[in-house]
């Protein structure tokens, strides 16, 4: 049995392989107006801000059942599963080396 491609995900992997890439021409820019010198002057980049802080990106396994419960914990009380998981990991950790 062959190693999978990889891909961000199970589905992204197997999507991408039946995407096929559009070319420029085939697409219809007409109705985007074109942006003017002082536009483009104070155009600022969207995305995370850069705090110094950046966290890596990992991937584990956990079961189905665990990541079910950190979600609903994590709706509970407001915030991302992936801030929860942090969190409870820090904690965790913090008390170990205590």
């Amino acid at each position: 049995m062959g190693r999978m491609k990889s891909g961000s995900s199970a589905r992204g992997g197997r999507r991408a392989t039946n995407a096929r890439p559009t070319t420029d021409r085939k697409i219809d820019f007409s109705d985007i107006p074109e942006l003017s010198r002082e536009q483009l002057r104070s155009a600022r980049r969207v995305g995370r801000p850069s705090t110094g802080k950046a966290k890596q990106l990992i991937a584990i396994r956990i079961s189905p059942e665990l990541l079910a419960q950190l979600k609903r914990i994590a709706d509970d009380e407001g915030k991302p599963y992936q801030s929860l998981m942090h969190d409870l990991l820090e904690l965790a950790v913090k008390k170990r080396v205590a």
